[in-house]
């Protein structure tokens, strides 16, 4: 433990797909933030033609956000950092801050954490469940649908025992969407 120099926090895809070495794993918690289908993807879980919607961390008073904070040796620090913003930066929608996390063990850390910038383009902004439902049901992009980004950030969140009831109302949402229509399968 004594040679984690770095923390990131991961709130979704992150949490199943880190893409990096850690040498910690912990639970950790995010106050003042929520996690939110608040960001446009015309890139990885959509296109230009028909975006798709990612998480993003909202700020909101009285809001917490439970996730997974990676602790990163020293060795990886800067390739870890180097991977992070070359896909996390990829639309310029997110920004990079240092903001405080509560771990699971008690020790409070700074961690890198991507949140929404509300001035973006991209920022979709408070969509009703609905509305989400419907874009992700539909959207597909480089890296798959949309609606595999959602059920795999549901059942990880779900295996790690936190409890987010808009992703599991939207994660059965879609799949009643998918079931009932034509488009991407």
């Amino acid at each position: 433990m004594g040679d984690t120099t770095l923390w990131v926090f991961g709130y979704g895809s992150l949490i199943w797909q880190p893409g990096f070495a850690h040498a910690e794993r912990l639970p950790a918690r995010l106050d003042g933030w929520h996690r939110s289908f608040c960001m446009h993807s015309v890139h990885y879980r959509g296109t230009v033609e028909t975006p798709g919607l990612v998480l993003a961390l909202d700020a909101a008073d009285g809001a917490a956000c439970a996730g997974v904070a990676f602790g990163i040796a020293e060795p990886e620090a800067d390739s870890v950092i180097e991977y992070l913003r070359e896909r996390e930066l990829v639309a310029s929608a997110y920004v990079e801050r240092m903001l405080p996390l509560s771990l699971a063990d008690g020790r409070e850390v700074e961690a890198v954490t991507y949140v929404i910038d509300r001035d973006h383009p991209l920022y979709a902004g408070a969509l009703d469940l609905e509305d989400q439902a419907a874009i992700i049901a539909r959207a597909e992009g480089n890296r798959g649908c949309n609606a595999d980004y959602l059920f795999n950030t549901a059942a990880h969140l779900a295996e790690l025992g936190f409890a987010d009831p808009d992703l599991e109302h939207l994660a059965a949402r879609v799949r009643a969407i998918r079931a009932s229509g034509p488009g991407p399968l």
